[in-house]
């Protein structure tokens, strides 16, 4: 439930609101939103806000996450189809390595 403490605790919340959204809804979705803002404490526009809000950032989270995988599986691939024999560098650290790891 939101308590006054709550209120303007996020960047967001003290931001100056100037942009408006609108939205038509049925009669029954209406009164879903409003027994669930009921039940969260909170009136109709800070319920849908907040519900928005969440459902923005999880929906950029995912695609971020997929989108990464994705560019990281390419480059992976690539990086093993288009590989280079080890230089003598690299054989001297990967044997080092193996020295170390075994102790």
């Amino acid at each position: 439930m939101s308590t006054s403490s709550d209120k303007g605790s996020s960047k967001a919340s003290r931001a100056k609101k100037t942009a408006r959204l609108e939205a038509r809804v049925t009669q029954e979705q209406k009164k879903e939103i409003e027994t669930a803002a009921y039940l969260r404490g909170q009136t109709i526009t800070e319920f849908v806000v907040s519900v928005l809000a969440e459902a923005s950032l999880e929906t950029i989270k995912k695609y971020e996450v997929l989108e990464l995988t994705e560019r990281d599986r390419a480059c992976f691939i690539d990086a093993l189809l288009n590989s280079s024999a080890p230089n003598k560098k690299s054989i001297a650290d990967a044997q080092w390595y193996k020295q170390v790891m075994n102790k």
